[in-house]
């Protein structure tokens, strides 16, 4: 069981993802989660840099949608400026909002990547659809609410076993 919550490769952020690696893999969809992904957990808009890469995104022609748990108001606020679409109260890691996400994206699962920042939701979403999974450190863990916060003490304790089983290997301090 924790095994479905190792991703396929972690990174530092968003911004440390290999987009023309991911291209030549034949990937052409990106489903995205939000908070602690692309911006902190409190931020509404995006940030300069981030509106940057999803431009760099569009321009190797990747599809992106936002799938995330929050609500409708937090989403499409953050979403329609940018015109993403997206996917909310998507109560990950269950299989509809992935399969949603899937057809707005018109796309099949082994085109397609799943990038978040929580083993359980994300991850485990993703991995249990078929998708590649790329999980990012959180960006500002501090602002996290009641239900993040105990999935992190769960991915915690998965983590501890992880290791113990030598399928999760630190990363090296740079």
């Amino acid at each position: 069981m924790f095994e479905r919550l190792v991703p396929h490769m972690r990174v530092k952020s968003i911004y440390d993802i290999d987009l023309n690696m991911l291209a030549q893999k034949g990937v052409k969809g990106i489903i995205t989660d939000l908070d602690n992904t692309l911006v902190g957990a409190r931020v509404a808009l995006a940030t300069p840099e981030l509106v940057q890469w999803l431009d760099t995104v569009r321009s190797l022609g990747f599809k992106v949608v936002i799938v995330s748990n929050n609500h409708e108001t937090r989403v499409s606020r953050f979403a329609l400026p940018l015109a993403i679409p997206f996917i909310h109260a998507a109560r990950k890691p269950g299989g509809r909002s992935f399969r949603k996400a899937l057809r707005v994206l018109g796309l099949q699962a082994e085109e397609t990547v799943v990038i978040g920042d929580q083993m359980l939701t994300d991850v485990l979403g993703g991995k249990r659809m078929g998708l590649y999974t790329i999980l990012v450190s959180p960006i500002t863990p501090a602002d996290e609410g009641i239900m993040t916060r105990f999935n992190r003490l769960i991915e915690r304790i998965a983590l501890s076993r992880l290791r113990r089983k030598g399928l999760w290997q630190e990363e090296e301090k740079k």
